[in-house]
């Protein structure tokens, strides 16, 4: 149940914000790819790290890429899920 409020509670509190947002721009957002050489420094700096050879700044960068992910994969899901809702 706590899941279910907290989706809830996320909803609720990111309406303001995607209700700017028409059918065609959440469709938009939902679809964002990063481009070609942001992937590429991802993955470059994801190999130093799995291999144990980034430094401090990459370490920095890399974490900050990773959050932006995240970010970006919590507003597409909830531009999907808002498109679900209005049959678009």
């Amino acid at each position: 149940m706590a899941t279910t409020e907290s989706h809830h509670a996320f909803h609720r509190g990111t309406s303001p914000l995607f209700e700017l947002l028409t059918s065609d721009q959440l469709r938009q957002l939902s679809q964002l790819q990063a481009d070609p050489t942001l992937a590429d420094r991802v993955q470059e700096l994801s190999e130093k790290a799995n291999e144990g050879e980034l430094s401090d700044s990459e370490l920095a960068e890399y974490e900050a890429y990773i959050e932006a992910n995240n970010l970006m994969a919590v507003l597409q899901a909830e531009a999907r899920f808002r498109l679900t809702r209005i049959g678009a």
